[in-house]
């Protein structure tokens, strides 16, 4: 099955009477793997759709086929492309692949200083995800946003991300940051070098001061 037998686009209004079937699927999906996933309501993912927050693909019958929704935290800082989903009628078909672009492009387009971020057991989402760009990273470059570490309360290995003080768990942490953002990023570590090095320079003068000061009043105290 090819990306032209299926219709990916961004998810809007008409596509709500599907919610029901993805949440379910999303839960007996994880639920097979034996792994965690962060529990969405219908109501939450009719939102994603209403907002143009999702990605959704259909075969060219109208059936759902597959799905994703983007998340934002820390005020936009960070994105989160999550709840990929692909139907069993169409996994084998390339289609994971297709929605994670698409979603991506999605994240892109309606943030594009944001740091695209994903956590993950799966290794074909990890290497989707190091096509596009992103690259392995720990738990604390990620979002200190506590809302988003919520989520992870439904999932099965939470008890292991709360022993490790939410420093790791059985995911792997990966991210992507805009060349815009990674040149930004660049620049402030130069800035901040170049600043450190005037400071210890001063520092070392103000010594220099001190000490040349220390030793004439010395000097002065052994004359009198």
């Amino acid at each position: 099955m090819t990306k032209s037998q299926f219709i990916i686009q961004p998810a809007a209004e008409q596509h709500c009477k599907y919610a029901q079937e993805i949440v379910d699927e999303m839960a007996t999906s994880a639920q097979a793997r034996g792994t965690g996933i962060a529990k969405r309501s219908p109501e939450y993912i009719k939102q994603k759709m209403m907002e143009g927050k999702a990605v959704i693909a259909l075969s060219k019958t109208g059936e759902w086929a597959g799905f994703c929704y983007i998340e934002a935290w820390s005020h936009g800082r960070f994105v989160a492309n999550s709840g990929l989903i692909v139907s069993p009628n169409f996994r084998k078909s390339g289609l994971a692949r297709e929605i994670k672009k698409a979603v991506f492009k999605l994240s892109r387009s309606k943030y594009p200083n944001a740091k695209i971020f994903g956590l993950t057991t799966g290794a074909a989402v990890m290497k989707i995800n190091s096509e596009l760009g992103y690259v392995p990273v720990s738990y604390s470059d990620l979002t200190d946003d506590e809302e988003f570490w919520k989520g992870c309360q439904s999932c099965v290995n939470y008890e292991i991300l709360k022993s490790k003080n939410r420093s790791n768990c059985l995911c792997t942490a990966m991210l992507y940051v805009p060349k815009d953002q990674k040149k930004k990023e660049v620049a402030m570590r130069k800035d901040f070098d170049k600043n450190l090095s005037l400071f210890e320079r001063l520092v070392r003068m103000k010594r220099a001061v001190f000490t040349g000061i220390k030793k004439k009043t010395n000097k002065t105290l052994e004359i009198i």
